[in-house]
C-alpha cells in the first residue's frame, strides 16, 4: 500500500470513528524529566531543547537505549518514531514495555519490534506478548507496515488494561490479545517500564538474518517524540500492585473497542498480517487458549 494510501485509510477511520472507547488526549511525557539512559548514554541526544524529542543512533562501537523513571501497573504507551532510512537490514528498533529488571525469571513484556529493511522493501514489524516468563510461548505477529516509516514520523502505542491488550498505529487497532482465564501467568499482571532501543540484530531481524547489517551506512538514527506515559503509577516490586494515584485507572476508563474500531482492524489485518501465532500449527499443534476463536474463523474463511 503507498503512503498516501494509508493516509486515507487513516483518515477513513477518523471520519467514522468519532468516539473512542477511552480519550487519547493525554499530556506529553518531557524526555529529560521522564527517562533515563539504560546503555549507550552518547548514543542518546536531544533534538530539541524542550524535551520533546530525542535520537538513538547505532554505530560499529554500540547501539543504545532508555527506559521511563516510573513504572506502571496498566497504562497507554506511546510514542511518534521516525526510523533509519536507507539500506538498515538488521538494525532493530524498539519500543517496548517490561519488567526484567525486576523479575528476571519471570517477567512481563510487550513488543513493538522494527526489523530493519532493504531498499524497495516494505517494512515489517512484530509484536509480541509476553508474561510471567512465558519466553517458550510467544505470542508474535508480524505486519507489513505499507508505508515508509522513514520519511516521517507516525505514532505507535501499547494499551494495557486488566483484560485487554492493544496495539496500535496512527491510533489504528492492529492487534488486540485478550485475557482468558486458561492464559494464567501468561497475561501481564505486575507494574512494567517504558523501554525504546536501537541495537544490531543481523542474526535474526531481516530476512530471518539473511539480510546483515552493513555499517558503511551508520550512524544509523531513529528518532522518538510525542512521549506519553499515563496509567497507574506502582512500585515495581509490590504485588498485588498499588496506584500511586487511582485516578489514572486505566480500567476505568476504557470500554473496550467500539464496533467501527473493531471494523478497522479487522481490515487492516487482512491487508498487512504476515504471521500469527495463532494460525501456525506447526509451532502450536494445540493452539494457545487465547486462539481457539481466531483459528475457528480462519477455517471459516477458508
Amino acid at each position: 500500500m503507498a503512503m498516501n494510501s494509508f493516509l486515507g485509510f487513516s483518515f477513513m477511520f477518523i471520519l467514522f470513528t468519532s468516539v473512542h472507547g477511552f480519550s487519547r488526549n493525554y499530556p506529553f511525557s518531557n524526555f529529560n524529566q521522564s527517562f533515563v539512559p539504560i546503555f549507550g548514554d552518547d548514543h542518546i541526544s536531544s533534538i530539541d531543547d524542550q524535551g520533546k524529542s530525542v535520537q538513538l543512533s547505532l554505530d560499529q562501537t554500540t547501539g543504545c537505549g532508555f527506559t521511563s523513571r516510573n513504572s506502571y501497573y496498566h497504562a497507554y504507551y506511546s510514542a511518534s518514531i521516525k526510523l533509519p532510512s536507507n539500506y538498515s537490514a538488521g538494525v532493530v528498533v524498539t519500543f517496548y514495555t517490561s519488567n526484567s529488571k525486576y523479575y528476571v525469571n519471570n517477567h512481563d513484556e510487550l513488543d513493538f519490534e522494527f526489523l530493519g529493511n532493504i531498499r524497495s522493501q516494505d517494512w515489517v514489524i512484530q509484536t509480541n506478548v509476553y508474561g510471567n516468563g512465558s519466553m517458550n510461548r510467544g505470542r508474535e505477529e508480524r505486519f507489513s507496515l505499507g508505508f515508509d516509516p522513514t520519511q516521517d514520523f507516525h505514532t505507535y502505542s501499547i494499551l494495557w488494561v486488566s483484560n485487554s491488550i492493544i496495539f496500535y498505529i496512527d491510533d489504528i487497532p492492529i492487534r488486540e490479545t485478550r485475557r482468558v482465564d486458561a492464559m494464567g501467568g501468561d497475561f501481564p499482571s505486575k507494574p512494567m517500564s517504558l523501554y525504546a532501543t536501537i541495537w544490531d540484530g543481523s542474526a535474526w531481524a531481516t530476512g530471518g538474518g539473511k539480510y546483515k547489517i552493513d555499517y558503511k551506512y551508520a550512524p544509523y538514527i531513529a528518532k522518538y517524540k510525542d512521549f506519553v506515559l499515563h496509567g497507574c503509577s506502582a512500585n515495581p516490586t509490590q504485588l498485588p500492585p498499588k496506584c500511586d494515584d487511582s485516578s489514572s485507572d486505566m480500567n476505568a476508563t476504557f470500554d473496550g473497542l467500539t464496533n467501527r474500531e473493531r471494523l478497522v482492524m479487522k481490515s487492516f489485518r487482512l491487508k498487512h498480517l504476515t504471521y500469527s501465532y495463532c494460525r501456525d500449527p506447526a509451532r502450536y499443534p494445540t493452539p494457545l487458549p487465547e486462539c481457539v476463536f481466531d483459528r475457528q474463523v480462519a477455517r471459516k474463511r477458508n
